[in-house]
């Protein structure tokens, strides 16, 4: 009896708790959020996303600084094209909410939304990004566990030397368009430090209904829909043009894509669809 009624408290605090999650979002986040859920259980524990457990034969090649690098770069210790094709695994139970080629200085990529319990005890939720990948194989949607295999590793199509940028958000409205947020701790977790203060969590069966929107098209934003009026996210019609590519290009804080192109005309060289001056 007294574990019965003890269940049910947790229950009825953790509704509050996401109820009270859902009305800290504007009126077209909530629409978002209440039309269109998948429910799954809590996160018991976050882990990296190679090398499983524990990041076994890889290395952080390039870390994660606010107003920087957003993310962390994995590479295995071989290095190079010999990571092409390394198995990337889900770094903790969650629901996949982006998986596309995105083109540009993303490519192919994957984002899950994790639910856990915080450290208050609440009930709270990250997403984390895995990018530049050379196959996806999990779609939007899809629950998916701890150490669950979402895609392997490679370089956008030739762009970068192989590696896995991983990125871990707090905000979950930054979905593919990192320009239009603020690239510091208020947005962003260092994945490293997320995942090793949360390697083991408390669980239960109880599934959580986890909102699969709050983000807007690549390159856009809700503004576009007028997120004052609560309508749904419009997706205007963009020119013609490299598909997915906004008339305006890369944005200026893209610096996966900026690097590499500044790399490249150092060494002489020029990305694909451009021509030498």
């Amino acid at each position: 009896m007294n574990g019965g009624i003890k269940a049910l408290r947790f229950r009825l605090r953790d509704g509050l708790c996401f109820l009270g999650f859902i009305m800290l979002l504007g009126p077209a986040d909530q629409a978002a959020a209440q039309g269109s859920v998948i429910r799954c259980q809590l996160a018991d524990g976050f882990d990296f996303p190679v090398g499983k457990p524990n990041a076994d034969g890889y290395y952080k090649s390039r870390g994660y600084w606010p107003n920087g690098h957003l993310g962390e770069d994995w590479n295995g210790r071989g290095g190079g094209d010999s990571d092409l094709g390394a198995p990337i695994y889900a770094a903790a139970r969650g629901v996949v909410i982006i998986s596309e080629n995105v083109g540009v200085g993303w490519g192919n990529c994957i984002i899950i939304r994790h639910p856990y319990r915080d450290e208050t005890g609440k009930v709270a939720m990250v997403d984390s990004l895995s990018a530049h990948l050379y196959q996806r194989v999990v779609k939007v949607g899809q629950v998916v566990e701890k150490g669950q295999l979402v895609g392997t590793m490679g370089g956008n199509n030739g762009m970068y030397q192989v590696h896995l940028h991983f990125e871990m958000r707090k905000n979950l409205r930054i979905g593919m368009n990192r320009s239009q947020f603020a690239r510091d701790n208020s947005n962003y977790y260092s994945p490293t430090d997320f995942i090793n203060k949360h390697r083991v969590l408390q669980t239960s069966f109880q599934k959580y209904p986890i909102p699969t929107g709050l983000f807007a098209p690549y390159g856009h934003s809700l503004a576009d829909a007028g997120s004052d009026s609560g309508a749904p996210v419009k997706v205007p019609v963009l020119p013609k043009g490299r598909p997915g590519l906004p008339a305006e290009g890369p944005s200026a804080d893209d610096e996966d894509f900026w690097s590499k192109l500044r790399s490249r005309l150092k060494e002489g060289k020029v990305i694909e669809g451009t021509s030498p001056p």
